[in-house]
C-alpha cells in the first residue's frame, strides 16, 4: 500500500518536475553556459570579470537602493493599511482589498505607461500644481518616478502576505495583553509585530526580488537617463547580442537574489520560533 502511494504521488509530481526541467533548469543552465564560455563555446572568465566593471556594480547599486527603498515604502504603506482591515467591517474591508488589489489584474506596462503620462512635465501633477499657482516639479525621468512606479505596481505583493499573517494572529493572545495591562502600543510591539514577522518577511521578498530585476518600469519612468542593471542586461541581450556579458551580469543579479532568499529562511525560522514560544 506504501509503495502503491509513493508511486502515485511521483506520477501526480511528474507533470510539475516535467515543467519545472524545461522552464526553470534548462534556462538556469543556458545563463550559467553562455556566462562561463566565450562565443566559441570554450571555459572563460572574462565575462564575469568584465560584468564586475565599475559602471556595472554602479548600475547594480543604485537597482539594489532603489529595491530596497520601495520595499520599505511598500512596507510601511501596507502595514497600517493591514492593521485598518482586520479592525473594520467585512463589507469595508473586501472593498478596500479589491482596490488595492486592483494593480494586479491590469497590465502592469499600462499601469506604468499611465503614470508615465501622470509624471510627466505638462501631467496631471504638474497641471494642477500651475492651477495652485505653484513651480512645476521635474518627476519624470528620475529615481522618485521609478519608486512611484516599482511602489504601485508591487504594493499588493507586500499587502497580501502582511494581511494573511495579521489575520492568524489568535485574537484571544491580544485580549490576554490588555487585561494584564499592555497598552495598545506595547501589545504592538511585543505580541502583533512579533507574531506578524514572517508576513513581513515574505511580503518584503515579494516585493524586493521584482524591483531589484525591473526593466520595464524604469525604462518608462527612467527614461534613458537612468539605467539599473534589469536595462542593462536586456539591452545586452536584445539590442548587443552580447548573450555572454548578459548572462555574466544575470549571474551576478542571481547572487543577491539567492542572498535575500537565504536570508528571508533564516529570518523566518528565527520568526516562527518566537512565535511558538509566544504561543
Amino acid at each position: 500500500m506504501m509503495q502503491n502511494n509513493k508511486t502515485a504521488a511521483r506520477l501526480f509530481a511528474a507533470p510539475f518536475a516535467i515543467w519545472a526541467a524545461i522552464f526553470i533548469v534548462l534556462p538556469l543552465f543556458f545563463v550559467l553556459w553562455h556566462g562561463l564560455t566565450d562565443g566559441e563555446g570554450a571555459f572563460t572568465l572574462a565575462n564575469i570579470i568584465e560584468a564586475v566593471q565599475p559602471e556595472y556594480l554602479k548600475a547594480l547599486g543604485l537597482s539594489v537602493e532603489l529595491a530596497l527603498i520601495s520595499t520599505f515604502v511598500c512596507l510601511v504603506l501596507a502595514y497600517p493599511l493591514c492593521l485598518i482591515l482586520q479592525e473594520i467591517k467585512k463589507g469595508r474591508m473586501l472593498l478596500i482589498f479589491l482596490l488595492f488589489l486592483l494593480p494586479l489584474w491590469m497590465n502592469s506596462l499600462l499601469t506604468t505607461m499611465a503614470w508615465q503620462t501622470i509624471l510627466e512635465k505638462n501631467g496631471i501633477i504638474n497641471m494642477a500644481l500651475q492651477a495652485l499657482g505653484l513651480p512645476t516639479m521635474a518627476l519624470i525621468n528620475t529615481p522618485l518616478a521609478i519608486v512611484i512606479g516599482m511602489v504601485y505596481n508591487f504594493l499588493p505583493y507586500m499587502v497580501l502576505p502582511l494581511y494573511v499573517s495579521l489575520s492568524h494572529i489568535d485574537k484571544s493572545i491580544i485580549e490576554a495583553a490588555h487585561d494584564l495591562g499592555a497598552g495598545k502600543w506595547q501589545t504592538f510591539r511585543r505580541i502583533i509585530f512579533p507574531l506578524s514577522v514572517p508576513g513581513v518577511i515574505s511580503g518584503c521578498t515579494m516585493v524586493f526580488i521584482p524591483a531589484l530585476t525591473t526593466f520595464v518600469i524604469s525604462a518608462l519612468l527612467g527614461g534613458n537617463k537612468i539605467l539599473l542593471i534589469g536595462n542593462i542586461i536586456e539591452q545586452e541581450f536584445t539590442a548587443a547580442y552580447d548573450w555572454q556579458l548578459g548572462s555574466a551580469l544575470s549571474m551576478i543579479l542571481m547572487v543577491f537574489i539567492i542572498l535575500n532568499i537565504v536570508l528571508e529562511a533564516f529570518a523566518d525560522r528565527g520568526a516562527k520560533k518566537k512565535e511558538a514560544g509566544a504561543r
